[in-house]
């Protein structure tokens, strides 16, 4: 990464790259007999009957008029966000593709601290801060977006702290909207994700994206279910007609396969949880390792990934010239062989040394080598996952060396040394350059 000039600084610098390039889903192949069905006659009507059965069989009762349809998550959450209005409020660390749709539409998305212990919901007190002092300096929150999962930590908040969150948040008139994407990824099926619509049918507006989840990354479906009140119908009203507009409709070949999904039968159920099975076993391998060689992170419990934070190796790093999250993402980018992302990207201001590893990479280089890892009875055995998870502990030892083993490289910042420019979605700065770590700025320090 030479040449002397900062890139995509503030995460969203480079956008459409970025998130086109961003490894999503489980990594493994898709269900049997999802492709089969790209040529089967289907109706939106039968992924929207499919989806009610989805959601009924989580305790959500839900009616046909409430669902919408559309392209991927982001297309959906870009309409959804256009037809409601004003700012967005979204926690520190976030999963990246939430971060985009506000400034598409000329609007803030306002980071929001995360307790210590999980990511993907505020802290209620903060989060009642941010609003004040946005509302104060002119802003106009009107939405706030959370996750059931967390991408990046994988962790999964209480059902209090989500309650407590969305107390705040209707207190002071907020849309919530519930990301529930990685609801079904969990690594173990003793934890359990609290699904707040359940307990607040009226204050949730709930998004699924089964790319990546029930569906193939590269098929781009995406769910809405909104509340049965005369505002959550107004919601979706406006929501469909900006969808519309745009012309974000699902691609016809997909409404079948999806329809299918959304009916969980038993073997794609099976493989879902044998899929989320492995990726609780190398998470929680990678967790150790990353650990023991000093480095922080939260232990994940479900999704795709984890957040490891190298604060305490920020001597060491510096000493090779790795400043920031930016360095931080090119240097084992270039070590690692998959591909990792730094916390900027997230929303984690850039100075902190955080990095989302993808859990998939450690599993193997491609689908079908990761294939042996749902059914091996010591997946730890396994060439591809033992190699990786060895050469991930090395390079986070090597990195926290007091001495570095050769001189620090010339990097692609001006003037050498960075400056913390947050994710250019907020509003204001945040210093946080906490070694201890976390998933996002401490709530000690205040909303901001």
């Amino acid at each position: 990464m030479g040449g002397g000039e900062r890139r995509d600084a503030g995460g969203t610098g480079d956008g459409a790259g970025f998130l086109a390039s961003f490894p999503a889903g489980s990594g493994f192949a898709p269900a049997p007999g999802l492709r089969e069905r790209l040529a089967a006659p289907a109706a939106r009507a039968d992924v929207v009957a499919a989806a009610c059965g989805y959601w009924e069989r989580r305790g959500l009762g839900t009616e046909p008029g409430r669902v919408l349809l559309a392209p991927g998550g982001a297309a959906l959450l870009l309409a959804l966000l256009a037809a409601r209005g004003g700012d967005v409020l979204v926690p520190r660390p976030c999963a990246a593709w939430w971060l985009p749709q506000a400034p598409l539409l000329g609007r803030t998305a306002h980071p929001v601290p995360t307790p210590a212990e999980y990511g993907g919901v505020p802290d209620p007190y903060a989060l009642l801060e941010t609003v004040r002092r946005v509302r104060r300096e002119g802003g106009d929150p009107r939405v706030l977006v959370l996750g059931l999962v967390d991408d990046p930590t994988g962790t999964v908040p209480e059902p209090e702290a989500v309650d407590a969150a969305l107390e705040a948040a209707a207190g002071r008139g907020l849309t919530v909207v519930v990301d529930e994407t990685l609801r079904d990824t969990r690594h173990s099926p003793h934890h359990l994700v609290p699904g707040p619509a359940r307990a607040h049918p009226d204050d949730v507006v709930v998004l699924t994206d089964l790319s990546g989840v029930l569906l193939p990354a590269d098929w781009p479906l995406a769910l809405a279910r909104f509340p049965a009140t005369p505002a959550g119908l107004a919601l979706r009203a406006r929501t469909a007609d900006a969808l519309t507009v745009t012309g974000a409709h699902p691609a016809a070949p997909l409404l079948a396969p999806a329809a299918h999904a959304l009916t969980e039968p038993a073997a794609p159920r099976e493989r879902t949880r044998a899929i989320g099975h492995a990726h609780g076993v190398i998470a929680r391998a990678a967790h150790a390792r990353a650990t023991a060689a000093g480095a922080f992170a939260l232990p994940p419990r479900a999704g795709h990934s984890l957040l490891v934070d190298l604060g305490p190796f920020r001597e060491a790093l510096a000493a090779r010239g790795v400043l920031d999250a930016l360095d931080l993402e090119a240097e084992l980018g270039a070590r690692l062989p998959f591909p990792v992302h730094g916390g900027h990207r997230f929303g984690d201001p850039l100075t902190a040394l955080r990095l989302r590893v993808p859990t998939a990479g450690l599993l193997g280089p491609s689908p079908t080598a990761r294939e042996p890892a749902l059914t091996a009875p010591d997946l730890l055995a396994l060439p591809d996952p033992r190699r990786a998870l060895s050469m991930f502990e090395a390079v986070l030892r090597d990195l926290a060396a007091a001495e570095p083993p050769h001189a620090p490289a010339t990097r692609h910042r001006r003037g050498g040394t960075g400056t913390n420019s947050g994710t250019g979605t907020g509003s204001g700065a945040d210093t946080d350059s906490d070694t201890g770590g976390g998933s996002g700025a401490r709530t000690g320090k205040g909303a901001e």
